[in-house]
C-alpha cells in the first residue's frame, strides 16, 4: 500500500512538471503586459527588453515555418 501511494504521488509530480514546462502563459503575457511603475527604467532595460520580444518573436516565426514545411512534406 505504502508503495502505491509513493507510485501515485511520483506520477502527479511528473505531470505537473510536464505542465510546468508546457504553460506559455508567461511568454504570451510577456508581450501585453502592462507597466510597472515601481521598475526602474533606463535606455539598457528597454533595449533588453525589446532585443527580447524581437528574438522571441523571430523564434515563434520559425517555428511556425518549420510545422508548415513538415506538414506540407507530408502531403507532398
Amino acid at each position: 500500500m505504502k508503495t502505491d501511494n509513493i507510485k501515485e504521488e511520483n506520477h502527479k509530480t511528473a505531470e505537473e512538471s510536464a505542465g510546468y514546462y508546457f504553460n506559455f502563459k508567461e511568454v504570451l503575457t510577456y508581450f501585453f503586459r502592462k507597466k510597472d511603475p515601481n521598475r526602474p527604467s533606463n535606455f539598457n532595460i528597454k533595449a533588453m527588453h525589446t532585443i527580447n520580444k524581437i528574438s522571441m518573436l523571430m523564434f515563434l516565426v520559425a517555428v511556425v515555418v518549420i510545422i508548415v514545411r513538415v506538414i506540407i512534406r507530408s502531403f507532398s
